[in-house]
């Protein structure tokens, strides 16, 4: 008999995944027996307890420490997820005090808007919040492939409306506005005081998130390229905003960049910033939420938190 999967849900011992989390961040017993609160004995007996549900070692000695296996880097992002989304339920109440609540948010971001935002909101939760831990994923690749599973399993996530974030229940508010401009080196005797598509198009590129063959269509910056028309010689491939500028210092080349993050970097990187030709998008930033979320009274100061910062940012 087949047994449905809230009775396998039950007979499991939640607590393993709080373990699970801790001995993964830690690679360490000990820390993480210190993290949950247990002994050390006691967190031996959760790894082992989940060596055998797993079928694998998990975590394994190497010389000066603890290295994960390949199932265990998997689990990872899984049970980090599964975590979250556990602490968000049983925080969920009618009232929220940001002076004493215990919570965690996770939120999925660039590291353009962890240059254009993260010291702010550190700032005002250390101040306002001081019991908020923050989880701040960055952005990987082509990330709103699995949007409509990622947005279930997190708070939130800033970016710019692409195709892949029109989902059923999802929510979004603007937060801040930028737009792009090239970056070139200072000492680049071949850039005058602007460039045309026609420069662009014969230099040599620095660009985020390209893959080796063609454009994702849910990255930005790829959309620019594809309505200049253009195919550039990418030299430099990050996958990092932040990495690009310190790529083009130092050489011929160029690279499209966030107005607000160019500015940040071009005196200590020695760039010039120019303005990028044609008519290419405007930046719009928005915080993405599922509506599940729309009640809960944390969540919504959080997000209104977000919107406040970013106005005067």
């Amino acid at each position: 008999m087949v047994r449905p999967p809230s009775a396998r849900l039950a007979n499991l011992d939640l607590n393993l995944l709080v373990a699970l989390r801790e001995l993964i961040r830690e690679r360490n017993v000990t820390r993480a027996a210190a993290r949950i609160g247990v002994s050390q004995p006691a967190a031996s007996a959760s790894l082992s307890r989940l060596r055998r549900h797993f079928d694998d070692d998990l975590l394994v000695r190497s010389r000066g420490g603890y290295v994960l296996t390949p199932l265990a880097m998997q689990l990872a992002d899984q049970v980090e997820a599964v975590c979250a989304a556990a602490e968000r339920l049983f925080a969920t109440g009618t009232s929220f005090d940001p002076g004493s609540t215990r919570r965690e948010f996770t939120v999925l971001m660039a590291d353009y808007t962890v240059a254009v935002l993260g010291r702010r909101l550190s700032a005002e939760l250390a101040t306002r919040a001081p019991g908020i831990d923050l989880h701040v994923r960055l952005v990987r690749e082509a990330f709103s492939a699995d949007a409509a599973t990622t947005i279930r399993l997190i708070d939130g996530m800033i970016a710019p409306p692409v195709r892949g974030f029109d989902l059923p229940g999802v929510r979004s508010v603007e937060l801040f506005g930028d737009r792009w401009v090239c970056v070139v080196d200072a000492a680049n005797a071949h850039v005058g005081d602007e460039l045309s598509l026609e420069q662009l198009a014969g230099m040599c590129w620095v660009a985020p998130f390209q893959p080796d063959r063609g454009f994702p269509g849910a990255a930005p910056l790829s959309r620019q390229l594809l309505l200049f028309g253009m195919q550039p010689r990418i030299r430099v491939r990050v996958e990092s905003y932040q990495a690009v500028p310190y790529f083009v210092a130092g050489t011929e080349r160029v690279a499209l960049l966030q107005e607000r993050l160019a500015r940040q970097v071009a005196q200590p990187l020695g760039l010039r910033v120019l303005p990028c030709p044609g008519e290419p998008e405007p930046i719009v930033e928005r915080f993405w939420w599922h509506a599940d979320l729309d009640g809960d009274p944390a969540h919504r100061w959080f997000r209104e938190t977000l919107v406040g910062l970013a106005a005067d940012a």
